[in-house]
Order: C-alpha cells, then sequence, then structure tokens
C-alpha cells in the first residue's frame, strides 16, 4: 500500500497508564502531524517533552490511548498489519549496544532479515549492500563490542538497513558518542535520506543537527509547539527559550546582537552565514 505520507497521526492522545488520565511526564495529547515521504524530519524537545513516546508510535511499539497513528495508511492498532508495520518502518535507539545481539558485525546485521524468512542468498547480498551503505563492510567478521560508539551506531543502522525499512526512526542516535561519531552518524543518516530515498524521522537535542533538516517539529508538554523549515524554527528564538530550548551557536550570537542594536538579518543557522552578515555589516 503506497500513500503520500509516510506517517500520519491524527489526535493522538497516549498516557503510560490508562487508569490513569492526569498529565504526567512524557504523555502525548492531542498530537496531529504528517512524516512525508522522503523527507529528513528532526524532532526537538526537552526531556519529558513527548518526542521519544511519540516516535515509539511511528512503528507501533507503543499504541496511541486515543486518535490513530497510519504507517503508509496502515492503521497500527490493526495487530494483522503489524509484522508489516515494523519492516517499513525501523527505529534506532540511543545506545547502539541494546541493538546488537551478534557477536560478529555480519552475524547482527544478517539478524533481522533472518527473522523475515528471507532465502540465505538473499540476506547474503543484504548484509553487504548494508554495512557499504553506512561504509562499515571491512569490519564484517569484526566483533561488534570492540567497535568504537560510532561505528557500533552504524552497524546498528546498517540492521535495520537490511531489512530494507522505508523510513528510519532515529531516537537520539549520537547521545552518546564523541564528536567524530556523531559526524559518522550524522553522515550515515543524510546518505541514506539523500541517495537511498529513506525517509528519516530524527530525535535529537543537538540544535546543530537540525539545521540541515528538511523541517522541524519541536514538542513540548506532549504537544506540537511549533514546526517548520529549519530556518523558520530557529528564528523563532524566544519561543524555542520559552520551552527551554537552545538554537544553533551561530542564531544565538546573531540573535544577541541584532538584541544589542546591530541590523542583523533574521535565520541565520550557520557560521558560515554569520560571518558572511558580520562581514557585510563591518563594510
Amino acid at each position: 500500500m503506497k500513500t503520500e505520507n509516510m506517517i500520519t497521526t491524527e489526535h493522538v492522545t497516549f498516557h503510560y497508564d490508562p487508569e490513569n488520565t492526569e498529565l504526567e511526564t512524557g504523555v502525548l495529547s492531542d498530537v496531529s502531524l504528517t512524516v512525508r515521504r522522503g523527507e529528513f524530519l528532526t524532532l526537538l524537545g526537552r526531556n519529558g517533552s513527548g518526542k521519544s513516546t511519540l516516535a515509539k508510535h511511528f512503528n507501533a511499539m507503543l499504541l496511541p490511548t486515543h486518535g490513530k497513528v497510519f504507517v503508509q495508511g496502515m492503521d497500527t492498532l490493526d495487530e494483522a498489519l503489524l509484522y508489516e508495520i515494523r519492516r517499513r518502518t525501523g527505529l534506532v535507539f540511543q545506545n547502539p549496544d541494546h541493538q546488537l545481539v551478534a557477536s560478529v558485525v555480519e552475524e547482527d546485521v544478517a539478524f533481522g532479515p533472518e527473522n523475515l524468512g528471507i532465502p540465505s542468498a538473499e540476506i547474503r547480498k543484504r548484509v553487504d549492500d548494508a554495512l557499504r551503505t553506512v561504509d562499515m563492510l571491512e569490519y564484517s567478521h569484526h566483533a561488534p563490542h570492540k567497535l568504537s560508539g560510532g561505528q557500533k551506531q552504524r552497524v546498528a543502522i546498517a540492521g535495520i538497513i537490511a531489512m530494507l525499512p522505508d523510513c528510519i526512526v532515529l531516537d537520539e542516535p549520537t547521545a552518546m558518542l564523541d564528536p567524530r561519531g556523531r559526524r559518522e552518524v550524522l553522515d550515515t543518516i543524510h546518505k541514506l535520506n539523500r541517495e537511498k530515498g529513506i525517509t528519516i524521522v530524527l530525535i535529537t537535542h543537538y540544535m546543530e543537527e537540525a539545521v540541515n533538516s528538511d523541517r522541524i517539529m519541536v514538542m513540548d508538554h506532549g504537544r506540537i509547539l511549533t514546526e517548520g523549515t529549519p530556518r523558520e524554527v530557529f528564528s523563532r528564538v524566544e519561543l524555542l527559550k520559552s520551552a527551554q530550548l537552545d538554537v544553533p551557536q551561530a542564531t544565538e550570537l546573531a540573535y544577541t546582537l541584532k538584541q544589542a542594536g546591530f541590523p542583523l538579518p533574521g535565520g541565520i543557522l550557520t557560521p558560515e552565514e554569520c560571518a558572511e552578515a558580520l562581514h557585510l555589516l563591518l563594510k
């Protein structure tokens, strides 16, 4: 079943304890959104805003207390569709150790396709293709626990890729990584989006990671606070600060200078844009 939208939620409310519907940390309240096929969407929000809870609805790991979630038109409440929904939408967690199950890299990547009942020859091809995609083919016979954090996360992503998903949801995949590992993982997921057309939903605390998204959604208290392009969202500095969120450092600097009376343009996102604006101002 193919639709223009990858994921759609309609008035989704969620409580971890359905018997207690008092507002609690991490619940969702009347969330309606659309994730478009092929886009790179970033979800931002402070701890407890509901973004991780929402992400787990995207592959039916959680089911709404009220409302509906559709993955390519398939209702996540339909148990008969659960297998197909999870095949099409893969979920990558913050800690790659929670997803690595085998003692050899290639065996770990093969785990998902094997559970799908894929023939051995096809599994071999999928494993090699997936590892090649994340630039980890040369580590096929290595032990996952001996890899760096960034390499482990790329193997975890390869395990999802091997199941040929249409969408990958990544829940703070760089939170435990050093700067090099963060770059490796971000380069990988942007490559998947750009070259393979895989829909990406990225949850992150790092504002700079959101700059190159197609679209950003900001969550606060279980609701969508605002959404738009990175330039649109990060121009709403005061709104983001009211939700206890930062903005990219270049945006923060430009905003501070503008508040001090310097006529800088709005919507600055990168150090290069900030430097160019300052250069023009000082000419």
